[in-house]
Order: structure tokens, then sequence, then C-alpha cells
């Protein structure tokens, strides 16, 4: 059934008038964003911490311009009050507009204020579009521009976001520390280069895979800190033009006190409205992460390689049939996404660094790309995290025996005995037994350089993955 006339209302700006069906809350300018940009299967709806990131600004905002009598009691009040309902999580489906666009954020800023507006004249007893009473640009975008807005929800967006991406990365790392825990008795080979090295034990591996990302929290933290230096009151290029004296201040303090957080005016407005280097420095953080989980994903998968062909030290939990032509064959396919994750974080760190460096006089006109990277980034990561958690790590299982196996059959237990007997009687051993396929210890034994209670002592596990002092003497 056609909708009548009568469900529309008409909405214009400095391009023309636009019907816009009664039941959206966006208006005009939201409308032009849709029809322009649609490029991506990224949308505002499908991040609601941006969302968050908007709402708080815009009540912020909306404080700070009542305090300064630039709003009454009752438009402060409604702009408030929709603030906080889109903090509910309601009218999200209000936010349209691609994540990628022209207009350096004009979009998606109009489409907050359009949608805070008209749920804010609903609330004040008016029509939608009835701007006469409240307006979008006069009100709801009172003393600020897109230039200062836009960039401080998205600071306040990803803040939020690596607020909830923390607990996830601090629980995978506690899962690869409980797996350390749990193997520390398992001796196995070290390799490097690939090729056997000396012996250590599986849980020293896992430890490393811990440690090595724990490493990365104050990083993290750092490089989330940066984003609570905020440039309300900048306006257009940072010399806050529209704006009353003390508003940048009234804002900024309203600001920290409704998130909790804080949030701070940065140092100088007009180097940070043309400045991205927030974005930049956590997508950055968030690379060195991918960088570091993606070898722990390549090392789960050489170490769980076979299970007959391979090295076979530990077992991966099966989860799904590896082949459509190859019965029992099984692929580590959980490491394999993670992977594709961290690939894909590492790819759009460099569109962030690219749009980073586009930056051109007052301005930073690729911030939308930068912004949709780096939320895309977070939620990639908290789903890869979880996934590598809870369907590999936790259900790991060691082989013990196979590593056992490896370690005295190796020829790489011979630096244990470096120390002990020198560098030429270790050189020795070490060829013949790779020339003839014996063990090290049959040979030493064999060569009567050591006894077998001395060689004993030394090849103890407890003497090969730590430093030792032994007082053992070569018998030649």
């Amino acid at each position: 059934m056609a909708t009548s006339v009568q469900d529309f209302r008409i909405e214009s700006d400095l391009i023309g008038e636009r019907q816009i069906s009664n039941d959206k809350l966006y208006g005009v300018q939201t409308l032009r964003g849709v029809e322009n940009f649609n490029i991506s299967a990224f949308h505002l709806s499908d991040y609601p911490l941006f969302i968050h990131g908007l709402a708080w600004t815009k009540e912020a905002a909306a404080i700070a311009n009542h305090r300064l009598g630039l709003l009454s009691d009752q438009q402060k009040d409604a702009i408030v009050t929709a603030c906080h309902e889109l903090l509910e999580g309601k009218h999200h489906d209000q936010f349209p507009v691609d994540m990628i666009q022209g207009g350096a954020g004009t979009t998606t800023n109009m489409n907050a204020n359009e949608v805070i507006c008209n749920r804010a004249l609903e609330l004040m007893g008016h029509a939608k579009g009835e701007f006469k009473y409240l307006s979008p640009n006069d009100h709801v975008n009172g003393s600020q521009s897109t230039n200062d807005a836009y960039p401080t929800a998205i600071h306040l967006g990803l803040y939020a976001s690596h607020l909830k991406l923390r607990p996830h990365f601090i629980q995978l790392i506690e899962a690869l520390e409980a797996k350390s825990r749990q193997f520390a008795h398992v001796v196995k080979m070290g390799r490097t280069q690939l090729q056997d090295a000396v012996p250590m034990t599986l849980g020293q591996t896992f430890g490393g895979f811990a440690s090595i990302l724990r490493h990365e929290i104050a990083n993290l933290d750092y490089a989330a800190q940066q984003f609570l230096a905020i440039n309300m009151g900048a306006t257009a290029i940072g010399t806050g033009i529209s704006s009353e004296p003390e508003y940048a201040d009234y804002c900024t303090a309203a600001m920290a006190e409704i998130t909790g957080w804080p949030i701070t005016r940065t140092d100088d407005f007009v180097g940070a409205t043309s400045d991205t280097s927030e974005m930049i420095g956590y997508s950055s953080a968030l690379r060195r992460i991918a960088v570091k989980v993606n070898k722990i994903c390549n090392d789960l998968r050489l170490l769980s390689s076979g299970p007959r062909c391979g090295l076979g030290e530990i077992n991966l939990p099966a989860m799904q049939p590896g082949s459509s032509i190859m019965p029992g064959k099984v692929n580590p396919v959980i490491p394999e996404v993670m992977s594709q994750v961290c690939y894909k974080v590492m790819g759009n760190d460099l569109c962030v660094t690219m749009a980073g460096d586009a930056s051109q006089m007052e301005l930073n006109a690729m911030e939308p790309v930068m912004a949709q990277c780096c939320f895309e980034s977070i939620d990639l990561m908290i789903q890869g995290f979880d996934t590598l958690r809870t369907l590999c790590i936790e259900g790991i299982t060691a082989n013990e025996d196979t590593c056992r196996n490896y370690v005295r059959n190796s020829i790489g237990i011979v630096t244990a005995l470096n120390p002990i007997i020198g560098y030429k009687n270790s050189t020795k051993i070490a060829k013949e037994a790779l020339e003839t396929g014996r063990s090290v210890y049959d040979l030493v034994i064999e060569h009567g350089i050591l006894t077998q209670e001395d060689l004993d002592k030394v090849l103890a596990p407890e003497n090969m993955i730590q430093p030792v002092r032994l007082d053992i003497k070569p018998l030649k």
C-alpha cells in the first residue's frame, strides 16, 4: 500500500527541499548522506559505542550552552534526555549513514544532530521537523563544528571500545599462563630457525606466549589514554569561532562528569584539529598485538602439525572435519581464523597510517575511514581473542612422550654439555651423532668423556632449562 503524502514532512537544507518519512528521526542531511555514500557494509548503526560517543559529546555541549544561557531549561533537558536514550541503546537504527564518507564526518555529525533534535522535539511536545522550537544546527550543534564534535565523539567511542577490549585481551593472556603452569613439567626441544636448538619446557613456551602479550597491556593503555584529550571548543579550524570564551572549559568539564573519565582539553586547538595521532597511535598498538598473536598462532600450528608426520608435540581441540576428500583430516582452523583477524588488523593499520598522512592545512578529511578501521579492528580483536581462547587455547593437551623422545634423540642437547666437555669435544660428538644417527648420550659414554652418573646429572631436565653451576669435570 502506498504511503500518503501526509506521512512525510518537508525538510530543507542548502541544496533544497526533501520529503522525509515521519517514522524517521533523522533528517534531510542524513538522507543525502545515505544517498551519496553507498560505499561499504559498515554503517554507523553497527558501532553502538561510536553512537555513545556522539551522545556524550552532544550532551556535554548542551550542558555548556545552557550554562552560557544559549539554551533554555526545556531545550537542554530535552537534548540531554534524547542523548540518554541513545546511551540506553534506543534509536540506533536511525543512524544509517556509511562509516566511510566524504565531508570529514559532517554526515555523521548531522545524523546525530537530527536524531537528537527530532527526538527532543517529541519530548517537548512538538512534531519532528518543527525546528523553530529546537534546531539541529543552532541548538544541538550550538557552539560546535563537525571538526571538533566528530573527532571528540570518535575519541570517546574508541576509549569506551578500549575498555571493552581490555578484559578480553587479559583473559587470553591468563589462559596462556594457565597452560604454562599446566605444562611446566613437560620437557621438549626448543627450536631456532625451525632447527633443533636446546631443551626447554612446554610450560616455558606458553609462558613466553603470555609474557609477550602481557607486555602490550601498558602500551595499549597508554595509546588509549591519548583519546581523553579532546578539542571541543575548537569549532571549525581551532580558533574557536562561533563559540563563547568559557564554552570549551564548560564543555570539557561536563564531559568529564558525564563519563567519569579524566577528560582534558588538548593543549593547542589549531594543531589538534588537523592531527589524528591518537587514532594512529592506538591502531599501531593494535597492530603490535596482532603481530604477536599471529606469531603464537603460527607456533601452535607448527607444534600441533601431524598428527603422524609433523612435530605433534601438542594437540589442538578438533573443531570440524578438515577435508572434503581426505577422511580423518582435522585442520587447525581456530589459529587459522585468528591469523586472518591479525592480517585484517594489520591492513587496517596501514589504512589508518595512510589516511593520517593525508592531513592538509587545518583539517584531515580522511578521519571517517580511520575511525571505521579502528572500531572494526577492536571488534575483530574481541571476537578473535575469545574464539582463540575458548575454542583452542583452553583445550590444548600435550603429547608428553613425543616431547621427551625428541629431547633424548636430539643433537641439540650437546649444547648443555659444551660448558663441561668443551667446544671441540661437543663438535666431535655432534658430528658423529649426525652422521651415524646414534644418540649423543651413548657417544659421550662410549668415548669416555663423562661418566654415566655425571652425564645424567648434566642432562637432568631441571639442569637444561635454566642457568646452573655444576661441579663436573670431563674424563678427557
